[in-house]
């Protein structure tokens, strides 16, 4: 009898290591600070400036700092509504191309000291900071190189200029989750383009505030998506190569920053950034073209879905508050989210190794028509090709096939009724894993649109 015991533990011993090897890092791998972005998934970026009072989307930095004057600037107003929305964070326009500072910088004389409001004590990123503080919010600064106001913009002193704004803004009002790089470069005040020290500004980031990640076309840490609508490529790669590349004009091609490389050397993984409107900044007379809740799910089928994130705009008005247009289509966005994904037909999480037997069953039949898959990517993106074959009663009755994973890929389908699925791996770089799968029924009407 005992005989019999060891030989039944040896066996299922040998079975279990065989079948449910601990997953080994594949490839590039996330650094902690990605990984803890990863988790954002959904955040607000905030235009604001100048521009909103003067209706322009780039500003030529000759505005007298005096149009720059809200009547009603709440910056508590933009997180609690960020809360209702479900976004995580605020991004910041701190400064734009115009040059205007939103805070009363030492490095300029084109700055909120300079303005009306609050009789030059005002302070956008201070308020800004305390509210997310006080909900809960992570908060993120947008700094534009370009600068078409300053006087040493366009020779070697203004990149010490803009290492000293850097500085002064981590200091005074971080920790940041992110810092974004803007890769235009236009002529200043005097004429001329500056050559940008990014190896300096890099550099000095890393050292001042090293939990943050930082974006721009070619990273360090995350990369632009390729355009402004707000999608990243059915295929996403997390992956890219920098290697000859430069910000901006030399960025690697639309496409390619869409869809990352498949073999790339660096993680890099996409943002995807788009305004709620039509404008980045606030114009009245694009009140009624606000998108609506349901075109905002979409967005978020096609980022977040997509294994990305999703980076959306919502400027404030002249008043200094995020306009009622705004807020009612966030709502809405929030309220769809909530209606679709809050409750599972079917989740299951998977330990971390490698399982060959992805076939999830049901017990019974149920109407689907949503699958959400995530890989866990701390070890790295593999997954290249696959097919989930919905199964009824043993039969195949759909098949969708996919691509990348990485760390969320939301499919959605025609409703079918099925008591189950099973994942197959077509084609992988390494031996593929999944951390989750989970199947929803959402409304029809947001099945996603091609």
């Amino acid at each position: 009898m005992k005989k019999s015991i060891l030989f039944f533990v040896f066996c299922f011993s040998i079975y279990f290591f065989a079948n449910a090897q601990t997953v080994q890092p594949f490839g590039p791998l996330p650094s902690a600070r990605q990984l803890q972005w990863s988790n954002m998934e959904f955040y607000l970026f905030i235009h604001f400036g100048p521009n909103t009072f003067t209706d322009l989307e780039w500003g030529k930095g000759t505005e007298h700092e005096e149009v720059f004057n809200p009547t009603a600037l709440d910056c508590r107003q933009w997180c609690r509504i960020a809360k209702a929305a479900g976004a995580k964070g605020i991004m910041i326009t701190a400064k734009h191309h115009d040059g205007f500072c939103l805070w009363p910088s030492k490095y300029s004389t084109h700055t909120v000291a300079q303005s009306k409001w609050k009789d030059g004590k005002g302070d956008v990123l201070r308020e800004l900071r305390n509210a997310c503080n006080e909900y809960g919010l992570k908060m993120g600064v947008y700094l534009s190189p370009w600068d078409r106001n300053h006087p040493a913009y366009g020779t070697a002193a203004y990149n010490d200029v803009y290492v000293n704004m850097m500085k002064e803004i981590v200091q005074n009002y971080g920790p940041f989750f992110e810092f974004w790089w803007d890769g235009a470069n236009g002529e200043g005040p005097n004429g001329k383009k500056q050559v940008y020290d990014f190896g300096r500004f890099e550099k000095t980031l890393r050292t001042i505030a090293p939990n943050t990640v930082v974006f721009s076309d070619i990273g360090p840490d995350i990369r632009w998506v390729g355009n402004e609508n707000g999608f990243a490529g059915k295929t996403n790669w997390d992956l890219l190569d920098t290697a000859s590349f430069t910000r901006g004009a030399g960025a690697p091609s639309q496409d390619t920053l869409n869809q990352g490389n498949e073999n790339g050397k660096n993680w890099i993984p996409a943002e995807c950034d788009v305004s709620i409107r039509p404008g980045w900044f606030y114009h009245q007379q694009e009140d009624d073209k606000v998108k609506t809740p349901e075109q905002l799910f979409q967005l978020y089928l096609k980022s977040a879905g997509r294994g990305s994130a999703l980076l959306l705009n919502v400027p404030p008005d002249k008043r200094g508050l995020i306009n009622e247009h705004d807020s009612a289509a966030l709502v809405g966005f929030k309220n769809l989210r909530d209606e679709s994904f809050t409750k599972a037909v079917f989740s299951k999480k998977f330990a971390a190794a490698y399982d060959n037997n992805y076939k999830i069953r049901f017990g019974s039949i149920k109407k689907i028509n949503c699958i959400v898959l995530k890989e866990p990517i701390q070890f790295g993106q593999r997954i290249k090709k696959f097919i989930v074959q919905l199964k009824k009663d043993g039969n195949v009755i759909k098949e969708i096939v996919g691509t990348t994973i990485g760390k969320k890929r939301i499919l959605t389908f025609e409703s079918t009724e099925a008591n189950g699925f099973d994942i197959i791996f077509i084609d992988a770089k390494a031996k593929p894993v999944l951390s989750e799968a989970s199947a929803y029924l959402i409304d029809e009407g947001l099945i996603e649109k091609e």
